[in-house]
């Protein structure tokens, strides 16, 4: 029997999800459950939006929600640009968004409806009297986002709430499970790979990356405080023949000011889906040269991932979660430590075709999503403990 969902993104729109080619895991379980024979009504939520941006900005050309009768995308608005700090505002806030939720899915005609949401704070304070079950997908460890050090008071009361409601979750790795410690039912659900991007024959270089020398290290991602610049910097000096690329947004250009001067360190803005394939299948090492902080110790880099569909040799800091991922994975205490364990990635080479498929076989998106619907989906659940007002 399908059933209804409702689906809500964290702080970023299906216009956001969209312009960056559906390709982080929220957007992927967003995509499996459009295209689910066991999904019915499905209502896609945006997070809050003021009244004033809304009527200022409109509906972006990226907003191209493919909605039909049972495919539905509301924009839940508010007075206020941003959420509240304290938590008993934050408990409020949310309160008036799941009563939007409610009004939009009763109007669809939704019935015995699953919750999956992607931010803890609807997770935990809608109160979904109205729902059947309650799911939440961590993709990051909030608790640990230095970006929202602010709202830390709010995720540690959320990660008690979805404990205690015994709200299902799903995360991206035993971390954050372990963090949120859920009473209800979780799984680990790491991060995968959409073999359509990656089979086939090894695409022409982008001409940006052929004009730089090999042998190449690449690290792609956004450029922020995850990486770890002075590291980047030692590698760079200690092997003067190996060219590092890093391919991705840098909201802070400032922040990699100590790599401009470095000729054999090169910078590139991110780019479409289709050339990072071609780019990462054109380098010959990758790198995940990530500070150890307690966010990136409880991610499931999909950066590794796609290193690996690429069939390239990765060296990582030593992470819990990419422990395991696959034998072509060496590990160094720090990207200022990796010159010997580079050394021999580039000796070995590349994956063969044959580990290269086998390791997207594996990995793929379709199988990782079978476990997140299975929970989704399924039967109803006891009834959901009502968020306290003051947490």
């Amino acid at each position: 029997m399908k059933r209804d969902v409702v689906f809500t993104f964290s702080y970023e729109t299906y216009a956001d999800a969209a312009a960056r080619g559906m390709m982080r895991p929220p957007d992927r379980i967003l995509q499996t459950l459009m295209s689910s024979d066991e999904v019915g009504n499905l209502l896609v939520a945006n997070p809050f939006r003021s009244l004033a941006s809304v009527a200022a900005r409109g509906i972006r050309p990226a907003e191209s929600f493919p909605a039909r009768a049972d495919r539905r995308l509301i924009t839940p608005t508010r007075l206020a640009r941003r959420d509240p700090v304290s938590v008993p505002a934050i408990v409020r806030t949310y309160r008036s968004y799941d009563e939007q939720l409610r009004t939009a899915a009763a109007r669809a005609g939704m019935s015995r409806t699953a919750i999956v949401t992607t931010n803890p704070l609807v997770a935990a304070f809608c109160p979904f009297g109205w729902a059947d079950t309650v799911t939440y997908f961590g993709r990051d460890d909030w608790l640990s986002s230095e970006a929202r050090q602010a709202y830390w008071p709010a995720y540690a009361a959320a990660y008690r709430q979805i404990s205690e409601s015994e709200v299902g979750v799903a995360a991206v790795s035993q971390q954050i499970i372990d963090r949120i410690d859920p009473r209800g039912p979780a799984v680990v659900v790491p991060n995968g790979v959409d073999p359509r991007e990656w089979m086939g024959p090894r695409p022409v270089a982008p001409d940006w990356l052929a004009a730089i020398p090999g042998p190449r290290a690449i690290y792609v991602g956004t450029i922020d405080s995850r990486l770890d610049v002075e590291g980047i910097a030692h590698l760079a000096v200690l092997r003067p023949d190996l060219h590092i690329v890093l391919l991705g947004p840098t909201p802070e250009p400032g922040y990699t000011r100590a790599l401009r001067e470095i000729p054999n360190v090169h910078q590139h803005a991110g780019v479409g889906r289709s050339e990072l394939v071609a780019a990462l299948r054109n380098c010959d090492v990758s790198l995940l040269s990530h500070r150890r902080t307690a966010l990136t110790e409880a991610m499931s880099p999909l950066k590794v991932y796609e290193y690996l569909a690429a069939g390239l040799p990765v060296v990582s800091v030593d992470l819990p979660p990419v422990r395991g991922i696959h034998e072509r994975v060496t590990f160094s205490a720090s990207t200022a430590e990796m010159a010997p364990q580079v050394d021999d990635a580039l000796e070995r080479g590349p994956l063969t075709d044959a580990q290269r498929a086998a390791f997207i076989e594996d990995n793929s998106w379709g199988s990782r999503h079978r476990a997140v619907l299975e929970l989704v989906l399924r039967s109803s659940a006891r009834h959901r403990a009502a968020a306290p007002a003051n947490v």
